[in-house]
């Protein structure tokens, strides 16, 4: 990741949204029957928006993008691969894992008439690798794209430098989007291939998206107005105000305001779609180099008691281990402890009692801030010292070098499965590792990877109980995505990054 890879997640935009009319306004929603406009207030980045998807990272920039473009597909637990396919038909591998073979399906287009062929995934693949932050490129570390083969239109054959079991996954993320071959800029009329097109754009206030008539699929909606809307009261506002049919990520207190109204409905998402909301420990800074000082602050958090008042009892909780409900997901490693006694004793035996730090933390989702400001609290009635340093909505991520020198800081996951979880954004050598460099365990990922079946899920319990004991996180609780919306929309997939490709208004 560089500066710009966990862009801005609350930012600008609030009133000017709420108060005035968007551009391109397309009036009131459909009340009745098919078709009709969604209005959505999701968070966004202010005057900084791009219909760059890569150069920002808010909830509205990857909810934009993914009704813009296309996808090769999406990770679904639940199905056989373990992923749904969007733009492609199938992923085969080779029984060695030496190579994968995409299959395109032959009914994609884009908006200007050309067909979606081979040629335009081989050039995304390439063009994200370029253009993207380090995270999202990571996908492709383990693929050889300088040997694939385009073998027709509508096939693709992809040599891996690493034999893992695991790509589907990882070319299946929200962020590896299909454009069309040779697209360098992104306007509205930049040719793509999802369900909508991009009708008008305004950064700061929204964008107009129309359906795509050649797209293969059923869309019920007419249009979509996607609000940026940043401050969270605000968009469950617009939402009881009657200017929004749907509003993204409520905070739990709003939410259970807008359920007690008979007009809405909250949906609300489960692990593997939750967002673990935590600290991270500074390794290469006192005191935290220590891990005696990294296993008191462990012992001290009381977990319950942020999940019942920070998130009102609404979330699971955590385990200082990201990425819940996946197959690799750890279920055997015991759950941690409060044991204030213990972390007392620990940070006396370090030095580090009346030691002050400082957390830097910002509202970047929901719950972020008051989550900090309990574990500042329960670390400092063991003798840490913790001064809040709480940024404007954005301020968290906005320079990421700088992210990186934090003492503390807040950080919030998203739902990635935990092996690809851990080298996209804790191998060593990543900014937001936070100092964590074990070469031994980023040796052992790699190795669980190329693993399957029984021998997989066993190198990486092995692997999480390595992280439980000596990683630098304080993970206390995930929380689900609470999503408020008008009791007549139907068909909205997915919590965090809400689909409306089947959404229908009645």
């Amino acid at each position: 990741m560089d500066g710009t890879s966990r862009r801005t997640f609350l930012r600008g935009g609030v009133a000017l949204a709420v108060a005035t009319p968007l551009i391109g306004a397309c009036g009131q929603s459909a009340g009745q029957g098919a078709g009709g406009t969604l209005r959505a207030a999701l968070v966004g980045s202010g005057a900084a928006e791009t219909l760059n998807p890569f150069a920002g990272a808010t909830t509205l920039d990857f909810v934009r993008a993914l009704a813009v473009h296309g996808t090769l597909g999406r990770v679904d637990p639940t199905a056989e691969d373990g992923v749904r396919y969007d733009v492609l038909s199938a992923i085969e591998s080779a029984p060695d894992n030496s190579g994968y073979t995409l299959r395109v399906r032959p009914d994609r287009r884009f908006t200007d008439g050309s067909k979606l062929t081979a040629r335009d995934v081989l050039y995304s693949l390439n063009f994200i690798t370029a253009n993207a932050q380090t995270a999202y490129s990571r996908y492709a570390t383990d693929l050889d794209l300088a040997k694939a083969r385009i073998i027709d239109d509508l096939t693709l054959v992809l040599p891996a430098k690493r034999r893992v079991s695991d790509v589907r996954l990882m070319l299946c993320q929200p962020y590896v989007l299909i454009f069309k071959d040779g697209t360098r800029e992104f306007t509205p009329a930049t040719p793509s291939c999802g369900p909508f097109r991009v009708d008008t754009f305004e950064a700061g206030r929204g964008t107009v998206l129309r359906r795509n008539d050649s797209y293969p699929g059923t869309v019920h909606l007419d249009a979509i107005e996607l609000r940026s809307i940043a401050a969270e009261d605000a968009r469950a506002n617009a939402l009881r105000g009657g200017q929004v049919d749907y509003a993204h990520d409520l905070a739990p207190a709003q939410a259970r305001t807008v359920q007690g109204d008979g007009r809405f409905d909250v949906q609300q998402s489960a692990p593997p779609d939750v967002t673990g909301l935590g600290v991270l420990l500074n390794m290469s800074r006192p005191p935290f180099h220590d891990p005696r000082v990294r296993l008191a602050c462990k012992l001290a958090i009381n977990r319950q008691a942020i999940l019942d008042t920070a998130l009102l009892g609404r979330g699971v909780l955590g385990n200082d281990l990201f990425a819940p409900g996946y197959p690799d997901s750890a279920t055997t490693v015991p759950q941690r402890e409060h044991d204030p006694e213990r972390a007392r004793l620990l940070l006396r035996e370090a030095g580090a009692t009346g030691v002050t730090v400082t957390l830097t933390t910002a509202p970047e989702t929901p719950g972020l801030v008051p989550m900090c400001t309990q574990i500042a609290a329960q670390l400092s009635e063991v003798g840490l010292k913790v001064t809040l340093d709480e940024r404007p909505p954005g301020g968290l991520y906005a320079d990421y070098a700088a992210y990186g020198r934090f003492q503390m800081a807040a950080t919030y996951s998203t739902p990635i499965p935990p092996l690809h979880y851990y080298e996209t954004v804790g191998a060593a050598g990543n900014t937001f590792a936070l100092g964590w460099s074990r070469p031994d365990v980023d040796q052992r990922v790699a190795a669980a990877r190329e693993l399957s079946g029984p021998a997989r899920k066993q190198a990486s319990e092995a692997v999480h109980r390595t992280l439980w004991e000596d990683n630098n996180v304080l993970l206390p609780v995930f929380k689900p995505v609470l999503n408020g919306h008008v009791r007549g929309l139907r068909g909205v997939r997915g919590g965090r990054l809400p689909s409306f490709a089947e959404a229908s208004l009645r």
